[in-house]
């Protein structure tokens, strides 16, 4: 009779008579331990086939429990959240459902742990996700909650950990959970997250995202490490029924004619310095090989930092500002986030404005009492760099400034979603602010490809 192990994050089947053609082509012979071996996420695939096959096995590799109660409280799902739910069921438990924003998506996964009713593991990409996810689990749930990450280890039937924590501890956990949620699944295809994903012998697992498209092309691993597309709505069918009704507008601030020549000044010494050595900044690698050749010479110090000023005069000059503070004054009586690309900006903004601060080296308790200080009127306003992009709940803000970002459109699509849980009627707007004809016109262009600005 054929054994299936669970061994450090891979799957060993042990004494197999019947022909090795049966099983998956991950499958492959391990003469070290004379047995044959798979990463531990192609358990359900190799179940599967010595069903088919009608081999007769023992089951020795999964060491997860059935839950014996599923959701305490139950709400009626949207239609989408049904229709999602049934996509999935129909993929045998696998996939990955995309939902904008404020849809749902967490309500979601709590339908899916209670349809299967297996230990789960979710997978989340920041410590403030493991508070609100375990939180949520807590009071939908009667089983022990516990968290693996932020100093904690305490794996319990339901568990929250950080992607950076399953890579480490997958390899002795991977088989206590039947069903794993992926949160913000786009971070999944990394090198090292991917290893996490595959060495997890869940056979139901869920992926969960607004975005799943990334720029290197790697979604698409997707499917072996979630499993395919099951479901999917965009935000600009669910406004107004289940997001809330909102508008955007691309403000663009003309620089002022100091402003304006030392822009100038600084962009042609950076470009200068780009052209002369022969440097293709939109070819993939071409920012790697500006840092080195800028630092090899005063030439290439001082065009490095003039790209720096020009960059910084576009994403923080004071005519910018200077609408900021009109739009303060304009949205008085408005919860606003305001969103900027570094950390630098978010603080200049915080002293001009007499507004509270949030970037990653906020601590956890103390982002929770700024927040829970915007959403009760304590503060009308909370500057940011990228911390609050993905996954923090803020209900309570209606509007968002973008003074600066990156030109990825998954960012552009996040800051939208910050503000478009539907709160009554609430009305939502989002102002992207761009310094006009400088290089963050283009930057503009590029974030703006998604159906939710068009």
């Amino acid at each position: 009779m054929a054994r299936l192990t669970f061994d450090a994050g891979t799957l060993a089947i042990h004494d197999l008579a019947a022909d090795p053609a049966i099983l998956p082509p991950a499958v492959l012979w391990d003469p070290r331990t004379r047995c044959h071996r798979a990463p531990a996420h192609a358990y359900a695939a190799v179940v599967m086939a010595l069903i088919r096959a009608k081999v007769a096995y023992q089951d020795d590799a999964r060491a997860y429990a059935t839950l014996d109660e599923g959701l305490k409280v139950r709400k009626t799902p949207r239609p989408y959240q049904a229709e999602a739910l049934e996509a999935w069921r129909r993929q045998r438990f696998q996939g990955v459902v995309v939902l904008p924003t404020g849809a749902g998506k967490t309500y979601l996964a709590m339908m899916a742990i209670d349809a299967t009713r297996r230990s789960t593991l979710v997978v989340v990409p920041t410590l403030d996700l493991v508070r609100q996810w375990s939180e949520l689990l807590k009071a939908g749930f009667a089983a022990p909650v516990g968290v693996v990450g932020g100093g904690e280890h305490d794996p319990q039937t339901l568990t929250v950990t950080t992607y950076d924590s399953a890579y480490l501890h997958m390899d002795h956990l991977g088989a206590r959970f039947g069903l794993v949620v992926f949160d913000e699944c786009h971070h999944l295809p990394g090198e090292a997250y991917a290893l996490a994903a595959k060495s997890c012998l869940a056979p139901f697992r869920l992926g969960l995202s607004a975005t799943p498209e990334r720029t290197d092309g790697r979604h698409v691993d997707l499917e072996d490490l979630v499993g395919p597309l099951a479901y999917r709505q965009d935000v600009t069918t669910l406004a107004g029924d289940y997001l809330a009704e909102y508008h955007t507008e691309r403000v663009a601030v003309d620089l002022t004619p100091e402003e304006r020549q030392a822009y100038e000044d600084n962009r042609a010494i950076y470009r200068g310095f780009v052209v002369s050595q022969g440097i293709r900044m939109s070819r993939p690698g071409g920012w790697q090989d500006f840092v080195m050749r800028a630092a090899r010479s005063k030439e290439g110090k001082r065009a490095f930092q003039a790209y720096q000023a020009q960059r910084q005069l576009a994403f923080a000059a004071p005519s910018k500002l200077d609408y900021v503070g009109h739009l303060l004054h304009l949205h008085r009586h408005d919860k606003v986030l305001l969103f900027t690309q570094d950390n630098a900006t978010a603080h200049e903004v915080s002293r001009r404005f007499l507004v509270p601060v949030i970037t990653h080296q906020t601590k956890v308790s103390e982002r929770s009492d700024i927040l829970k200080g915007l959403a009760d009127g304590t503060y009308g306003a909370v500057a940011t760099s990228k911390v609050l992009n993905e996954g923090v709940d803020v209900p309570a803000a209606n509007v968002a400034v973008v003074i600066s970002g990156s030109g990825s459109v998954r960012e552009h699509v996040q800051r939208l979603g910050r503000i478009l849980r539907k709160q009554g009627d609430k009305q939502a707007i989002l102002y992207e602010l761009v310094a006009a004809d400088t290089a963050e016109t283009f930057t503009s262009e590029r974030r703006r490809e998604h159906s939710a600005y068009r």
